[in-house]
Parts: structure tokens; C-alpha cells; sequence
């Protein structure tokens, strides 16, 4: 439940808000956009200098089909909004999240008095600085998520993440709105860390996340289990829990990620223990073990031809 505060600053209705309903009609272009582009600019609603900024979605009209250079995040505070991305209609309930690709077509239908959004404008610069949270610790998963917000052209258009639930997400979301409705001291550094717990936290949530497309979902339901199950997991397990021939889902891995299973988990067991490397004083051949090889020689061949040298040496540079 958003503070009574935020909520009443967040329901007022704005001057635009006003002359749409004393009959002026549809959005006014000028406010989004220049010239005849149906792209919403960062520079109409940032102030100069500034990397990201809050506003209210405006109710009472349909904003017609649109593209934004920068990254939107759309949080639904209240009611629900009907949004059109890329042709599939995307309902966004209390609570829900909804990122937005510099290249997805959005259009969103008329929202009533009680159904207050708020859109995160966010350029793409910020997350440069809020992933170095993620240090190393690569992931298929993580690339996947970072590359639909970041540089999404031919991925997923927008992740719908369904996280009205998840306390700690909905607690993260309410001090990002604090600091930018507050216009907070140090905003610009407790809006970064905030926003980089709210990543670490969304890396969490893979379940409650819906993609942009059929295809897509596929890409995120493998790159999901192999981030659980690198250790033991397997192509016909896999299958098995996606209901999909093995042979078949083998093929369509290898085209829609461009490489196959065993790579896939390769990438994630190699990842894993570079970071045990570097984070902990967890013994080698414990680290061989933990992200699944048991043949430590082994481990150590794989990881030589990935990092250009070995483990120890990786450790000790590190």
C-alpha cells in the first residue's frame, strides 16, 4: 500500500488532465513529441542533466501508438491500465511492473480517475551505472533481462513482472517515488542504490515475469531452469517440465539463443564459479563440485579456455 501522501499527490488531477476533460480533445503532441515522429522524447519530460524522473500517467484519453528513446517503467499504483505493446494487449494491475524497450510500440486506453500510474523515464546511461551491481556475476538470465531494457531491437518489447505480492519489491518501488515526489538530498545516489536492490530483487522474481512474445517466453522458461538447475539439470528434465519433445527444444535453443543446452549451463557453471573465485575462500575443488563437475581436471580445462587462464591464477588476479 503506497503512503496516503504519495497516493494524494499521485491522484491529483494535472493541468493537462484538466483541459482534456473541459473538452480539449486528445494528448497534446507538444508535451511528448516534436515534429510529425511518434516518438516520446526523454528531453520534453527530463531535465537537463538528469538520467531518470517520475510522473503520472495521464488519465481520461487513449495515448495513441508511440515508441520513447529512453527506457519506461510504468508502475500501477492504483485501478488498472490497458496497455498495446508490439500488437499483445498488456493488462497492468495494482502493484505490477511494466518495462518498456526503446523500440516498443505502445498504445495504452483510456484510464479513469482511480487508475493512477506512474511512468519511471529512465535513459539508458542510468542502468550503465545500476548494473555494475551485478559485478561478474553474469548470467544467460541476467544478459537476457538487461538486453530487452538496454538494446531491445529484434528482443522482447516489455516485461510484465506480476509482483503486487512481493513485499520488497512494492517497498522499493514506494522509496523510489519518496525520493523523486520528495525531491530528496542525494536523490541521484539513493535512487542508483534503490534501483540496483530493485534489480537484485527482480533477478528473484523470474516466476511472476511474462515476456513479450511466444518465442520469448521459451527463451526466458530455459534460461530460467538453467539458472536453477545448472547443477544437475538436463536438456530431457527440461523438456519434460516444458512439455516439449527433447529434439524439438534442442533445435529451437539452439536458434532462438544461438547456442545449445550444454553451453547454456556451461556459461552459467563457469560464471558461477568465477564469482565463488572472487567472492569466497571456498577451496577449488569445492568450487569444481559446487556448480557441477565432479572431474576437477576437467573443470579446470573449461575454465582456462573461457578466462585464458586458471582457476587459481583467476583467484589470485582477481
Amino acid at each position: 500500500m503506497i503512503n496516503a501522501a504519495i497516493m494524494e499527490h499521485l491522484s491529483a488531477i494535472t493541468e493537462e488532465e484538466r483541459a482534456i476533460l473541459s473538452g480539449g480533445g486528445g494528448i497534446d503532441r507538444s508535451l511528448y513529441m516534436s515534429g510529425k515522429k511518434d516518438v516520446v522524447e526523454a528531453e520534453k519530460l527530463l531535465a537537463q542533466g538528469k538520467l531518470i524522473t517520475v510522473r503520472t500517467h495521464t488519465r481520461f484519453v487513449r495515448f495513441p501508438e508511440h515508441t520513447h528513446d529512453y527506457i519506461e517503467l510504468v508502475y500501477m499504483c492504483s485501478g488498472s491500465t490497458t496497455h498495446i505493446v508490439n500488437g499483445t494487449t498488456v493488462r497492468l494491475e495494482a502493484g505490477e511492473l511494466l518495462f518498456l524497450s526503446r523500440h516498443a510500440k505502445q498504445e495504452i486506453l483510456r484510464a479513469e480517475q482511480d487508475d493512477v500510474a506512474v511512468n519511471f523515464i529512465i535513459l539508458p546511461a542510468f542502468f550503465t551505472e545500476t548494473l555494475s551491481v551485478f559485478g561478474r556475476e553474469k548470467s544467460p538470465l541476467r544478459d537476457f533481462i538487461v538486453n530487452s531494457l538496454c538494446n531491445a531491437e529484434g528482443g522482447p518489447g516489455y516485461l510484465h513482472f506480476k509482483v503486487s505480492d512481493v513485499l520488497p519489491v512494492q517497498n522499493l518501488i514506494e522509496n523510489l517515488l519518496w525520493t523523486l515526489v520528495g525531491k530528496s538530498r542525494n536523490r541521484r545516489r539513493i535512487n542508483r542504490m534503490t534501483m540496483e536492490l530493485l534489480f537484485l530483487q527482480l533477478l528473484e522474481c523470474t516466476e511472476y515475469l511474462s515476456e513479450g512474445a511466444d518465442e520469448d517466453t521459451l527463451v526466458m522458461h530455459i534460461l530460467r531452469y538453467a539458472e536453477e538447475h545448472y547443477r544437475d539439470g538436463s536438456l530431457a528434465l527440461a523438456a519434460k517440465d516444458l512439455h516439449r519433445d527433447p529434439a524439438d527444444l534442442s533445435r529451437q535453443i539452439k536458434r532462438l539463443i544461438g547456442k545449445n543446452y550444454t553451453e547454456i549451463i556451461q556459461d552459467k557453471r563457469l560464471s558461477q564459479a568465477a564469482y565463488l573465485l572472487t567472492n569466497t575462500e571456498i577451496n577449488i575443488a569445492d568450487i569444481s563440485r559446487a556448480v557441477g563437475y565432479e572431474n576437477v581436471s576437467y573443470f579446470y580445462r573449461l575454465f582456462e579456455a573461457r578466462y585464458g587462464c586458471s582457476p587459481r591464477r583467476y583467484r589470485s588476479c582477481k
